[in-house]
C-alpha cells in the first residue's frame, strides 16, 4: 500500500467501526427502553425493521447520487448523519415522545450507516493495492471488531454508570464519527470519473455476473444475520444465563469469530484464492448450521453458532472482491451500492423467513416446544449457505474463464 494512502485506509477502518456502532448500539438498550419508557416488543421490532429499511433506501439512492457528490462528500456526510443520530439518541427521547425520539435518532444514524456501507468498500477497492480480496476482508474485519467493542464497552459502561444514565453512552460513541469527519476531510481519496463510470455501469449491469453477485450477496447477508439472531438464544439455553447476558454473549462470540476470520484472510489473503475461500467458508457455514440444529446438547449449539461467525466471515467482503475480479476489476461505485442493497435485503429477509417457518412449524406441531420450532426456522435458513456454495462454483468458473483469455 502506498504510504500516502495510509490515512485513507485508517479513515475507512474507522468508518466501518462507526457502521458497527449504528447497527448494534441501540439493541443493547432495548431492555432499558422497555423498563424506562414502556416501549413494547412490537415497537422494538419496528425499530429493528426501520434500521434496515432506511439503509436499503439509502443504498438505492446512492447508486446514482455517488457520481454527483463524489467520495469525500459522501464519506463526510455519512459521519455527520451518524454522529447526529447518536447525539440525538442521548437527548431526543427525553425532549419529545420517547418512541418518536428514538425513531428520529435511528433514522439519522441509519442514513449514515447506509452511506458508509456504500462508499467505503469502493474507496478501498480503488486504492493501489495488489491484494484486493485480502484488503477488502481486512476492511470488513473492522466492522466485526467494532461490533465486539460496542458490546463490551457499552456493557462495561452500563455497569459503571448505571442503566439510568444509559444516554451518556451514545453521546460518547458519537466522538468517533466526529473525529472521522476530520480524518476524511484530510485523507487522499480517489476521484470518480462520472462519464466513465456511467458508461461502465451500462455495460456491467447487463452482465450476468452482476445478477449472480446479487444472489450471492442476498445469501451472504441472510446466512450471517439468520445465525446471528439465534446466537443469544443458544447462549441462554446452553449456559443457563439471563436474557441480557445471552444477548451479549451469543452475538459477541459470533462477532469475535467473524472478526478473527476476516483478519486472518486480511493478513494472508494475498496467498489464497478468493473463490476457494468463499466456497470453503460456505461449506463450513452450512456444516455449522446443521451442527447447531441437530446438536443434542444446547452448549454444542452455542459452539456451532460461534464457529459460524468464522464461516460467514469471508462471505460479504469476499463476494465484493470476487465480483470485481470476475468483471476484470472494472467494478464501479454504483455496483458496490447495488450489492450493498442486496446484502441488506438478505439481512432483513433471512431472519424473517426463519421466524415465519418457526411459526408455521409451531402451528403444525403445537407440542414440539420452542427449541424444536426455532431449529425448524434455522433449518430453512440453512438453504442460504447451500445456495452460496452452488453459486460460488459458477462465479469461480467465470473467473477462471476470464483469466484463461488474458
Amino acid at each position: 500500500m502506498n504510504l500516502k494512502y495510509k490515512k485513507t485506509l485508517r479513515a475507512c477502518y474507522l468508518g466501518y467501526i462507526t457502521q458497527a456502532i449504528t447497527v448494534n448500539l441501540s439493541t443493547l438498550f432495548f431492555v432499558i427502553f422497555r423498563n424506562d419508557f414502556g416501549i413494547t416488543y412490537s415497537e422494538i421490532a419496528n425499530i429493528i425493521l426501520f434500521t434496515f429499511v432506511v439503509q436499503i433506501v439509502v443504498d438505492g439512492i446512492m447508486v446514482k447520487l455517488i457520481y454527483k457528490i463524489g467520495y469525500r462528500a459522501a464519506a463526510i456526510s455519512a459521519h455527520i448523519f451518524a454522529a447526529s443520530g447518536l447525539l440525538m439518541l442521548g437527548i431526543l427521547p427525553f425532549v419529545i415522545s420517547n418512541y418518536i425520539g428514538i425513531l428520529i435518532s435511528v433514522f439519522f444514524y441509519s442514513v449514515g450507516g447506509g452511506i458508509i456501507e456504500v462508499v467505503i468498500s469502493p474507496i478501498v477497492d480503488s486504492l493501489p493495492n495488489d491484494g484486493k480480496g485480502s484488503g477488502m476482508c481486512m476492511l470488513h474485519s473492522f466492522y466485526s471488531w467494532g461490533q465486539v467493542m460496542v458490546m463490551l464497552f457499552t456493557t462495561i459502561g452500563l455497569k459503571l454508570i448505571g442503566s439510568s444514565h444509559w444516554f451518556v453512552l451514545p453521546i460518547l460513541w458519537a466522538i468517533l464519527p466526529i473525529f472521522n469527519i476530520i480524518y476524511f476531510s484530510k485523507a487522499l481519496l480517489p476521484k470518480i470519473d462520472s462519464d466513465e463510470g456511467k458508461a461502465q455501469k451500462k455495460t456491467l449491469f447487463s452482465s450476468p455476473v452482476v445478477y449472480l453477485a446479487v444472489l450471492l450477496m442476498i445469501c451472504a447477508g441472510a446466512a450471517e444475520m439468520s445465525m446471528s439472531q439465534w446466537a443469544s438464544l443458544f447462549a441462554e439455553q446452553g449456559l443457563g444465563v439471563s436474557k441480557v447476558t445471552g444477548d451479549l454473549l451469543g452475538p459477541c462470540l459470533f462477532a469475535l469469530n467473524m472478526g478473527i476470520g476476516r483478519t486472518i484472510y486480511g493478513i494472508f489473503g494475498e496467498k489464497l484464492n478468493i473463490s476457494v475461500g468463499i466456497i470453503s467458508c460456505s461449506i463450513l457455514t452450512l456444516a455449522c448450521y446443521l451442527f447447531t440444529i441437530f446438536a443434542s446438547l444446547p452448549i454444542f449449539s452455542l459452539l456451532g453458532c460461534a464457529l459460524c461467525g468464522f464461516g460467514v466471515s469471508l462471505m460479504w467482503p469476499g463476494v465484493l472482491s470476487m465480483t470485481s475480479e470476475a468483471l476484470g476489476n472494472r467494478a464501479v461505485p454504483s455496483l458496490f451500492a447495488a450489492l450493498a442493497l442486496a446484502g441488506d435485503v438478505g439481512c432483513s429477509t433471512g431472519p424473517w423467513i426463519s421466524g415465519i417457518v418457526s411459526d408455521k412449524y409451531a402451528a403444525v406441531h403445537p407440542a414440539a416446544g420452542n427449541g424444536a420450532n426455532l431449529r425448524a426456522g434455522m433449518f430453512a435458513s440453512s438453504a442460504f449457505p447451500l445456495i452460496m456454495i452452488i453459486a460460488s462454483f459458477f462465479m469461480a468458473h467465470i473467473i477462471r474463464k476470464r483469466k484463461s483469455k488474458t
